[in-house]
């Protein structure tokens, strides 16, 4: 048996590093403002980017399907039976998407575990970028095929890669479409010239894209024209959609492909369909609403000029998530710290999740931050800048 002592010497070993982490208990709703600790703060780290977490058709559609179905779907899809509000949610996806049909996962993590290992088997290769997701990390090592990690970004090292593989090799390429932490967007374009080059199949996490990205709301496969191209892809509900739970999105013979292969889909209890039914009606409002997007991008812009005009070290980002490079944890952890005895919540974002030397407060607007909300921030940052001088 493990000592329970041995748990409290790792924790006094995380707070040295500057590494511990606690819970932040809320006492409201997620939204631009939040209660935290008896007090109202501005909250810019939510990713809810266009407010829908708390949109009243979204939330009337969550009341109405419990009242329907239940709170709980009972078991997996494939024991107790699919509910309407899941399959009218994959066919409210698919078509939103483009694609034939779409399969629902509980989260985006189980998603990324379950679709990339049942994609490419024993023998094949998987090339993913450097700042992928943990999830997309760990279905990588958990598959049975050989793993590379490619520089963020870079085609030429992806290029190199592949050169170096038997041309017979099946080969995955994975990526973010934006990146989670630094806000950037993939070389959509690129990766897809090189897989149809050289053989190879790209896989996107469109994660924080869909929703926001594109003409209308699409995604980042829709930003960059590639939606012939990219066959399919995965995404999540718990972004823009303000909901909870992830999808894949592709070919009706994938899909079916999966429902009978991928353990995370056949074994796990099927999402609740109050939370199907809330995606749903998300999706109706990014159709009916794209003045929401339009507020987003106005906002982002307001927030990023500030940014600048204050010296902050940004990442190349081109998407709501404006991270604020600091380097070291026990400074990013300071100052996130004294930003949110301003009033201002946005969380320091330490090693693992980043690389070492990278912390940063990562920063994410939304459709539903005011002006005033944007500049009172600016102006506590600039108090907590010319205090530190970090920045």
């Amino acid at each position: 048996m493990v000592g329970i002592n041995v748990f409290r010497e790792k924790l006094q070993q995380l707070s040295a590093r500057s590494l511990l982490r606690t819970l932040a208990p809320l006492e409201s709703a997620t939204g631009a403002n939040v209660q935290y600790r008896g007090r109202e703060v501005i909250l810019l780290s939510s990713n809810d980017y266009l407010g829908l977490s708390n949109h009243p058709e979204v939330v009337r559609a969550a009341i109405t399907a419990t009242e329907q179905y239940g709170v709980g779907s009972g078991a997996s899809r494939l024991v107790s039976g699919t509910l309407p509000p899941h399959t009218h949610l994959e066919t409210t996806l698919a078509r939103f998407k483009g694609t034939e049909a779409a399969l629902l996962f509980g989260a985006g993590y189980i998603a990324n575990l379950g679709i990339i290992p049942t994609l490419i088997e024993s023998g094949g290769l998987i090339l993913a970028d450097r700042l992928c997701h943990a999830s997309v990390i760990d279905a990588c090592r958990l598959s049975r095929a050989d793993f590379r990690v490619f520089r963020h970004g870079d085609c030429n090292h992806v290029e190199s890669l592949l050169r170096r593989r038997t041309t017979d090799r099946p080969t995955l390429i994975i990526t973010e479409g934006v990146f989670s932490m630094d806000g950037d967007l993939a070389p959509l374009p690129d990766l897809v010239s090189l897989a149809e080059r050289y053989g190879a199949t790209v896989y996107v996490d469109d994660a924080h894209g869909t929703g926001i990205m594109g003409a209308t709301g699409r995604g980042t496969v829709e930003h960059f024209g590639l939606e012939r191209r990219i066959p399919f892809h995965m995404g999540t509900l718990s972004k823009a959609l303000g909901s909870h739970g992830a999808f894949l999105v592709g070919p009706k013979d994938l899909v079916q492909y999966m429902i009978n292969v991928t353990r995370p889909f056949m074994f796990a209890t099927a999402l609740p369909p109050a939370v199907a039914a809330a995606s749903s009606a998300a999706l109706t409002v990014i159709d009916q609403e794209p003045e929401r997007r339009a507020r987003l991008w106005t906002n982002r812009q307001r927030f990023f000029d500030g940014l600048k005009n204050l010296g902050c070290r940004l990442t190349p980002t081109a998407s709501p998530i404006l991270p604020i490079l600091i380097g070291d944890a026990a400074a990013a952890s300071s100052f996130a710290e004294r930003l949110l005895s301003l009033g201002v919540y946005a969380t320091a974002i330490r090693p693992p999740t980043v690389p070492d030397g990278t912390s940063r407060i990562r920063f994410t607007v939304t459709s539903e931050h005011t002006t005033d909300q944007i500049d009172e921030a600016l102006d506590a940052l600039r108090i907590v800048i010319r205090e530190t001088g970090l920045v």
